[in-house]
Order: C-alpha cells, then sequence, then structure tokens
C-alpha cells in the first residue's frame, strides 16, 4: 500500500492506492508534502501606441494596462500612447498532486507612457488553478492541461477589470521520458470593465509548437500561433484597435531531476499590428521541493 499525504495550512489531502505486492504492503509508508513556492516572475514590455498588453498567458499585466487605458482613455486626445511596463507576478503556487496545481497572488508594475516611470503599485491580484485533464502516459491520446486565472485589477473603482483567461493545451509527448513533444491550444481571455461607457473585446489565441530538453535538464519551448483580439472602446471611442495578427513565444527553462523548475527565461512578440515585445524571467522561489 502506498500513501501520499500532503498538507497545506490545515488543508489535508490524502489519496491510497494498492499498487505494490505483499512484501511492499508491510513497508513503512513514506509520506510526501506538496511543492509549494512563490511563483516569481519578472517581466518587461513594450506597447505599441493604440493598443493594449496583449500575449500568451499575461493575464495580470493586461488587465494593468486595460485599467490604465480606461482610466486615461478621456484624456488622451491622441488615443492610447506608446507604453514600457515592469512588472512583477508573486502568485503562492500549490502543487496539490502531480496532476493539479492552485495559486494565487497579487501582481505589482510601473509604467511608462512618456511622461516618466511611474510609482511602483500593486496593479492587480489573481487566483487560479491548473489540471491535467487527462495524461498521455505513453499512450496515443495526448496529455491535455486546462488553465484558468481569474485576475481583477486594483484599485477597486469605476474602470477597473475583471479577467478570466483560460488555456487548453494539448501536449504529444515522443518518448517514455516525455523529453521531446508537439504541443497545440487555444487561449480565450475575457474581459470586464466596472463602467457603463467603456468595453473590452475577447482576445482568443490559436497556436501549435513543439519542445525538447535535454539530459542537463535544460528544456526548450516554441510556440507559434494566431492572435484575435476585437478591440476597446471608451465613451463610444475606438482606444484599441481589432486586428488578427501572429504572435511568437519562445521559452528556455532549467529544470531538475524531478522536472521541478528552477529558471526559466521567456521572448514574446506579439503584432498588434505593430510588434510588442516582452521578455519575462521567472525564479521559483521553493518552500518545499520534492
Amino acid at each position: 500500500m502506498r500513501a501520499v499525504a500532503m498538507g497545506l495550512a490545515c488543508l489535508t489531502i490524502s489519496a491510497s492506492g494498492t499498487f505494490a505486492t505483499e512484501a511492499e504492503e508491510d513497508a513503512p509508508a513514506k509520506p510526501t508534502v506538496p511543492n509549494v513556492y512563490l511563483d516569481l516572475r519578472t517581466s518587461y514590455a513594450t506597447i505599441p501606441a493604440g493598443t493594449l498588453g496583449l500575449g500568451f498567458g499575461t493575464t495580470s499585466l493586461s488587465a494593468a494596462f486595460e485599467a490604465l487605458a480606461a482610466r486615461r482613455g478621456t484624456t488622451l486626445p491622441n488615443g492610447l500612447p506608446t507604453a514600457k511596463s515592469i512588472a512583477v507576478d508573486l502568485p503562492l503556487t500549490v502543487d496539490v498532486t502531480d496532476r493539479v496545481s492552485l495559486y494565487g497572488g497579487v501582481s505589482g508594475s510601473t509604467t511608462d507612457i512618456g511622461g516618466g516611470w511611474s510609482s511602483f503599485d500593486i496593479t492587480s491580484w489573481n487566483i487560479g488553478v491548473q489540471a491535467d485533464l487527462y495524461q498521455q502516459n505513453g499512450g496515443r491520446i495526448p496529455t491535455i492541461t486546462l488553465q484558468s486565472t481569474l485576475t481583477q485589477s486594483v484599485p477597486n473603482e469605476p474602470g477597473m477589470t475583471n479577467s478570466f483567461n483560460n488555456i487548453l493545451e494539448f501536449d504529444y509527448a515522443l518518448d517514455e521520458d516525455e523529453t521531446r513533444g508537439w504541443l497545440a491550444g487555444v487561449q480565450y481571455t475575457h474581459t470586464t470593465i466596472a463602467s457603463p461607457f467603456a468595453s473590452i473585446r475577447p482576445n482568443t489565441i490559436l497556436y501549435a509548437g513543439g519542445y525538447y530538453q535535454w539530459p542537463s535538464n535544460w528544456k526548450f519551448t516554441g510556440r507559434l500561433g494566431m492572435q484575435s483580439f476585437g478591440g476597446a472602446q471608451l465613451a463610444g471611442r475606438t482606444i484599441a484597435e481589432s486586428f488578427t495578427q501572429p504572435i511568437l513565444r519562445l521559452d528556455l527553462d532549467r529544470m531538475d531531476d524531478n522536472d521541478n523548475r528552477l529558471f526559466g527565461i521567456t521572448a514574446l512578440i506579439a503584432w498588434t499590428p505593430k510588434p510588442s515585445y516582452q521578455v519575462t524571467l521567472r525564479t521559483p522561489l521553493y518552500a518545499v521541493r520534492n
């Protein structure tokens, strides 16, 4: 009998199954606890004039820009200017099992829209879950993963945004160790603004890609897709045009022998329709790492 006990604060989830021989059943159980870490992400982004910060999994950064657009739109007679941003995401993440992760935290950012950098403030909070709905485990059906994140901009005032981001991804591994394979997926982001005079239409990304992990545990992942954004309006005026344009994301991660991320860097280019660039450093801080 193998028992796995996992706990965080006063929450304990246990599971057991009969997979051992009679001799193994007499052996003492070896309890483990889930991975618990602060998934620290630091991003630098450039946003062309007349658009918003969009792309793969950037809900917190997008919410900050969208809130900025809603608050500043009426005072910008020439529309949204070119913007730069530095954002820090601090989601506390718990890998409940090897199939389910829960996370939640806050994000802060500073922006420059031509008049110098603003003060660094908390601009959003988020909660979410990532779960493998199905695992390939050497079969012919790919692993199916769903990630859902709810993000709300801060402060809670007229013009604040709520974003609901969903990613459904299919991962077809080409070997038993799952060190190389193909990816395909869709991301859908729906955003609402707490104002009867403003609206942001949905953003959808369809993409495909692949990954390769070397014996040294460095892993490269690439995704190429098409992003379709419906535009944004404020007081009857278009502040961000709709577009359908390519998007490219490249990831380089350093993993350990148990596929825990130790370090990562992401480069994102999104045509909106002019190129928007983002670089993100991931430096997870582990409280517990199995």
